[in-house]
């Protein structure tokens, strides 16, 4: 059970209502993230304008990917869930990639230096090494594109440290990071 109440769309503060019913709109449903960040209009207002902005950069597959990884590394069991669902259902990820997402790689040779590099900026807070920053170059990143990566890893690292901190119940088919 989340250790943060999670509120229902009519429980939610009355300026974060509008925002749960533009994620219903494109979701078709309120995942309890939304919910629960909701508790803070203001929290909920920065994380789907960030997430808005990111899902115009990169490819959704890539970005699947990196959230897959982000999740794994920091065990959010929530996140896990949520990104594995998104990514056989949405991106079209199949088992055995998000096996290698979850390791912080990919069989595609591209995804495979941006999902590396955005577990490296993760694990190491972003105390990357000119060899990280060098290899995500090489495999055809630009500078902007570097920047969007740091973003998803932050973006991510946001809803899992929320996910981690409430215990929010999966309202997805579940999978464990351990």
């Amino acid at each position: 059970m989340s250790r943060i109440t999670v509120p229902s769309r009519t429980d939610a503060p009355v300026a974060a209502q509008p925002l749960l019913d533009a994620v219903e709109k494109q979701l078709g449903v309120i995942p309890n993230l939304f919910r629960l960040v909701a508790l803070s209009p203001a929290a909920l207002q920065g994380f789907l304008g960030l997430s808005g902005a990111l899902a115009k950069t990169l490819d959704v597959k890539t970005r699947e990917r990196i959230a897959l990884a982000v999740a794994q590394i920091n065990g959010c069991d929530y996140c896990l869930s949520a990104h594995t669902y998104l990514g056989l259902n949405f991106a079209k990820i199949d088992n055995a990639e998000i096996a290698l997402n979850r390791q912080g790689a990919s069989a595609d040779p591209k995804a495979n230096a941006a999902v590396a590099f955005a577990a490296k900026v993760n694990q190491a807070r972003g105390h990357v090494t000119d060899a990280d920053l060098a290899a995500v170059k090489a495999a055809g990143f630009t500078d902007a594109q570097v920047v969007e990566i740091v973003a998803l890893v932050a973006e991510n690292v946001f809803t899992n440290f929320v996910n981690i901190v409430a215990d929010t119940d999966i309202d997805f088919p579940v999978v464990r990071a351990s």
